[in-house]
């Protein structure tokens, strides 16, 4: 956050309005002075996502997701802060100027800017390579050969990759992009990576190229089809991993789909780029593909933010049964609803969209099959319903998928279908899915290695510890200006519970920064500045006391009064603690007992001492009450 000054990020969140914004990605309702939604970030079935127009915020009672316009967009789009910051602003009109950062933020900037800027420039290298190159005609003949002209490489950037690595390495040259760079980026590879002197060579070499885009359309890998047979490579091959890429994040053609699946609420999960771009340009416009990687959890969270249900249209081979049944138990657990579309042996999107049109395409769409469906006629044509050893192997792996629905009465309704479909009873199945799932859960909860445990725990980010009262305090110093104020003036009364009480130097934090709690875009951009444990905290805060406040300054003074309280009780307890131990002192006795004295007024004052009974009566009989004048001035 620090490039981009403060007040404009307040400008942005002022000038976005939080419940017309999610209300473009999912349906809310009215509920008392805010909104409420089923959560798009978990699977419920009684809505705990609630919206504040007047905070401008959101928060889930369910998973705990909390936060302002900019977090929403990072955690429904996936994207970056900045990236969620620059779509924000481009729709408020907002103008993004960035200010001098520290030295290691403002080289990390630099160093993924060059890098978007070599992949944007090596796109066009490529795009102008199958243009122009009288060595491409054979890529331009196989395009042409699926159908697809110079209109359709516009659109998709589609580029080539010379066969001689030397054009591409004297193109860099020129640009002066550096061996390390594109290394560093995928393009080559070290020749001897114990010797990097011994140089590098090319990693794609005469293939089509097809740019991988992220889901604001920046170019961010490469994935390159072979053009001639070669049985010492795949058909394709995909930029390895960067500081910008990782396959378990990215969908082909997302960033072009993301408006389609919105709209249709499905999503088109193809097998290959070019069935995806084929589904593009006949006009079906919610297809995506993988990157001839397996299918990820991380590609089904990412499904769920924009769709409710997943059409696999992949080939009808053994290969395409296996790799839909991967997808489903991927996608189950998300809750989204998966069918099958079932194509003519043979053929694939692009092959059915050349011969049918797209209406033919849109049509078995529409009569894809439920996912067990489709997964027992399969079984049934491959014979495996004609043995008792078929069916009860089928039985077993439907019990496996099954277990991994997470939407409990879609299961049950599957379950139905699968029991009638292989002459089971529901019981049979039930039964098996609940061994299933104890065998999952077991698994699940074996030690890992301290690796796992560490990826773990960045995931998990901890809540800041927050007493329960200091925690409302936070909320008052952010809503009201009278109890900011207030709360300001009482630097002693929080100094000392800083020693007792949890939380503390958090309210402190809020009352030097001390943000206009009349401008819901200085409180959000104040709380999106802090850490995220820090943030988590204050998010359940804002989110569990959505009310109004109306007299900020006698809540304040109520609250630190129970929070004088609190410290009391505290003090009285280690107080009493101290007294008992052995080989007191008599000098440490005497201060013991004076704290006891102070503390005993102090709370016959508030009207909760609990000292009578237990100080020595010497002790009562002649104190001087010195806390009636502290308290009277």
């Amino acid at each position: 956050m620090g490039l981009i000054p403060k007040e404009i990020i307040e400008q942005v969140l002022a000038s976005t309005d939080i419940v017309d914004l999610i209300g473009a990605y999912i349906p809310l309702k009215r509920a008392g002075t805010g909104y409420k939604a089923n959560c798009p970030f978990h699977n419920e079935k009684t809505p705990s996502f609630n919206v504040s127009p007047h905070k401008q915020f959101y928060h889930c009672f369910g998973c705990g997701k909390s936060g302002n316009a900019i977090g929403f967009v990072m955690d429904h789009e996936g994207l970056l802060f900045m990236d969620a910051l620059k779509k924000l602003a481009g729709k408020a009109g907002v103008h993004l100027e960035e200010e001098p950062d520290n030295p290691k933020a403002r080289a990390a900037r630099k160093s993924r800017g060059r890098i978007l800027d070599l992949h944007r420039e090596v796109s066009a290298f490529f795009h102008e390579q199958i243009k122009k190159n009288p060595d491409c005609q054979h890529a331009r003949d196989y395009l042409k050969g699926r159908g697809f002209g110079r209109e359709m490489a516009e659109r998709w950037e589609i580029g080539w990759m010379p066969d001689n690595a030397k054009v591409f390495l004297d193109w860099a040259r020129e640009r002066k992009f550096t061996g390390k760079e594109l290394v560093a980026c995928g393009f080559a590879g070290l020749k001897d990576a114990d010797r990097p002197s011994a140089g590098i060579y090319v990693r794609f070499r005469d293939r089509l190229m097809f740019p991988i885009h992220n889901e604001v359309g920046d170019v961010i890998a490469f994935s390159g089809r072979q053009l001639r047979d070669d049985p010492r490579t795949g058909k394709y091959i995909n930029s390895p991993e960067t500081d910008i890429f990782k396959k378990s994040n990215v969908l082909f053609a997302l960033d072009k789909a993301k408006k389609g699946i919105l709209k249709e609420k499905t999503v088109i999960l193809c097998e290959g780029q070019i069935d995806a771009i084929a589904c593009h340009e006949g006009g079906v416009e919610n297809a995506i593909a993988p990157l001839g990687t397996a299918f990820t959890p991380q590609h089904a969270r990412i499904l769920k933010r924009y769709a409710k249900t997943a059409v696999l249209c992949f080939d009808a081979d053994t290969a395409g049964i296996k790799a839909s049944e991967r997808a489903f138990r991927e996608l189950a657990p998300e809750g989204l609803s998966v069918k099958v579309v079932q194509l003519p042996a043979g053929d694939d999107p692009d092959t059915y969209l050349k011969a049918h049109g797209v209406e033919g395409f849109r049509k078995k769409v529409e009569e894809a099959r439920e996912f067990f469906d489709f997964k027992i006629e399969a079984a049934r044509s491959n014979g495996r319903l004609d043995s008792a050893e078929g069916r009860t192997e089928l039985a077993r792996e439907c019990t496996s998928l099954l277990a991994a629905m997470d939407d409990h009465a879609a299961r049950d309704q599957q379950i139905n279908i699968v029991s009638s479909l292989l002459g089971l009873t529901s019981s049979t199945l039930r039964e098996g899915i609940g061994k299933s799932i104890k065998r999952a859960t077991a698994q699940a909860n074996r030690p890992v290695n301290r690796r796992d445990q560490e990826q773990e725990s960045v995931q998990q980010t901890r809540p800041y510890p927050l007493d329960r009262t200091v925690g409302y305090l936070c909320h008052l110093a952010l809503v009201s200006a009278p109890a900011q104020h207030f709360l300001s003036e009482q630097f002693e009364t929080l100094h000392e519970a800083k020693a007792w009480i949890e939380g503390v130097p958090l309210l402190e934090k809020i009352l030097a920064a001390a943000p206009d709690p009349g401008s819901s875009a200085a409180v959000n951009t104040f709380v999106g500045d802090l850490k995220p444990g820090e943030q988590k905290s204050l998010h359940r805060e804002m989110g569990a006391n959505d009310a109004t406040v109306e007299d900020g300054m006698q809540s304040a003074e109520q609250a630190l009064g129970m929070l004088s309280s609190v410290v009391l009780q505290k003090r009285d307890a280690a107080v009493k603690s101290a007294l008992k131990e052995p080989g007191i002192s008599p000098e440490r006795m005497k201060q013991l007992l004076e704290e006891a004295k102070e503390i005993a007024g102090l709370l016959r004052w508030a009207g909760r001492s609990q000292y009578d009974d237990e100080l020595p009566q010497e002790t009562i009989k002649t104190e001087k009450k010195p806390w009636e004048k502290k308290w009277k001035k």
